[in-house]
């Protein structure tokens, strides 16, 4: 268990530093915390792969609890157009991150017996996909702006080319397109510093 109390840390971390970069646009389809979030799906497969599943649930936990508390405190920071975190942001922040990491908890055991590098790119890949489409679609279709009415999404649900090149959609979209493909670079990316955690820390708990 040397490596849940690591792990929660890591997630909490994660949590708090990706809730603070989000505010902060990179080009026009992104923010900065697309570039820390995902590095939450690496920590849940460490633990899950050193310590087993019921220990990444916990860090999961953990990490939903935290982000809980962050999307609360947004919600009292007041920013140019109101909070800086509306309920239909924090419920789609807490239900994206809640399913698409116990989906990956689960994927993951699954395939924990296969090649190294199958169960940590393909729960990764499958919960990333997941966690975009949740959160996207409850904080910003037009289809359920009956979560909350008062909030105007009308600047996201306005049509926009695709990515700036691509054929019209919901702006929304633009957004969770660039999201998932961020998410699905670092899934690649993050199979390298998985391994040789594993392997390091491995070693240090034997």
């Amino acid at each position: 268990m040397r490596i849940l109390l690591p792990g929660v840390f890591a997630m909490a971390a994660i949590v708090v530093a990706s809730n603070i970069l989000v505010q902060y646009p990179l080009g026009a389809f992104l923010t900065w915390g697309a570039l820390s979030y995902p590095f939450a799906f690496l920590v849940t497969d460490l633990v899950n792969r050193l310590e087993g599943p019921a220990a990444a649930r916990r860090v999961v936990l953990v990490g939903f609890v935290v982000g809980i508390l962050c999307s609360f405190i947004g919600t009292q920071v007041m920013g140019e157009f109101g909070p800086l975190v509306t309920l239909r942001i924090a419920l789609g922040s807490g239900l994206a991150f809640l399913c698409a990491q116990l989906v990956d908890v689960a994927v993951f055991n699954r395939l924990r017996q296969s090649s190294w590098w199958k169960a940590p790119l393909v729960s990764t890949l499958v919960s990333s996909t997941l966690d975009t489409v949740i959160f996207f679609s409850v904080a910003f279709s037009a289809a359920l702006v009956v979560l909350e009415p008062g909030n105007d999404v009308s600047w996201a649900t306005a049509p926009a080319a695709l990515l700036g090149v691509g054929p019209e959609a919901p702006f929304w979209v633009s957004l969770a397109l660039g999201d998932w493909l961020v998410k699905l670079a670092m899934a690649l990316l993050a199979l390298l510093p998985f391994r040789w955690a594993v392997a390091r820390l491995a070693a240090r708990v034997a």
